[in-house]
């Protein structure tokens, strides 16, 4: 780099009125640079990888905002008329699509479809308890609309399991039992085929009674009728042995109610894992199955007076 200076005398305006000598001194200095290039000594750069902007997730939402221990004479686990009221209607849709199916097939001399019919809404109907199970176990909160209810229900459940045994039969059925009647209730009204009201008379009812399988799930041998008991060492009914795998860490297995048929095949090939992964990676959403569990996971059995109160 070289610097070139010039300095230039110029009088200054009160030399030019008084006639006074005071030069003022002006410098313009010029620059000028040379620069070389030197090759790059890494001849195998590394490349510049530009990566999408991670999105902030926002953790699952609590499950139970103020969580207050139920009692015993707890008003929210008994039946109002209102309950009964739907869980007679839903009953009544049922027996009334079974009684067609079976009266259509008497009359057509066909019987193996529809008995096929319904064992296949059995089964499916162990299948949508399953999937309905894992997404209000994961997703959701007391606010979601139409299904807010039923996943602080559930979510409560988590916490207090056996409430689910203190709820009388209406109060734990009628939330089901009235999907099943604006469901089924058409069904009946239009359909005359043998095939589909046995698919539809098992399915439905199998579904609205899940519940109530549920509730025998958590109970105690020794309480409960030895038929059920019987129904549910055969598989037809899900054991307590098989859903109390649900209420252990790390709350992620055998979320099917009905028959737990297909615990099985879901756990061992992660199918519900897999559904998480999708909804995280297509949507952000978290489910609550990820997080570590918290108190509001952790079980708290019943009392010594509430034991002994039975």
């Amino acid at each position: 780099m070289s610097i070139l200076t010039q300095a230039k005398l110029h009088p200054s305006l009160q030399h030019q009125l008084h006639t006074s000598h005071s030069p003022i001194l002006r410098t313009a200095v010029h620059c000028s640079a040379a620069t070389t290039t030197k090759p790059n000594p890494n001849p195998n750069p590394k490349k510049l990888v530009l990566e999408p902007p991670i999105r902030r997730l926002e953790p699952p939402p609590p499950l139970l905002p103020n969580p207050t221990r139920p009692q015993l004479n707890d008003p929210s686990l008994l039946s109002t008329w209102s309950h009964r009221a739907w869980v007679a209607s839903g009953c009544t849709t049922v027996l009334v699509s079974l009684a067609k199916s079976i009266t259509c097939a008497a009359n057509s001399h066909m019987w193996a479809e529809p008995i096929l019919a319904g064992l296949v809404g059995y089964v499916l109907a162990d299948l949508g308890s399953g999937v309905y199970h894992w997404g209000i176990d994961n997703y959701g909160g007391a606010s979601t609309p139409i299904f807010g209810a039923q996943i602080e229900a559930f979510q409560g459940h988590h916490k207090w399991p056996w409430t689910i045994t203190r709820r009388e039969f209406a109060n734990n059925l009628h939330a089901l039992a009235r999907v099943v009647t604006f469901i089924v209730l058409p069904i009946d009204l239009v359909c005359d085929d043998p095939i589909v009201n046995g698919f539809v008379a098992v399915c439905s009812g199998s579904i609205m009674f899940s519940q109530q399988f549920h509730a025998w799930a958590h109970g105690t041998k020794s309480r409960l009728p030895p038929l059920v008991v019987a129904l549910q060492d055969f598989g037809v009914l899900v054991s307590r042995s098989q859903h109390s795998a649900h209420h252990r860490e790390p709350y992620n297995n055998n979320y099917c109610i009905v028959s737990g048929v297909w615990n099985e095949f879901l756990d061992k090939h992660k199918v519900f894992e897999a559904l998480e992964m999708i909804l995280f990676f297509k949507q952000g959403v978290r489910p609550r199955s990820w997080s570590e569990p918290s108190s509001e996971w952790t079980e708290e059995t019943e009392t010594t007076s509430q034991l002994t109160a039975q």
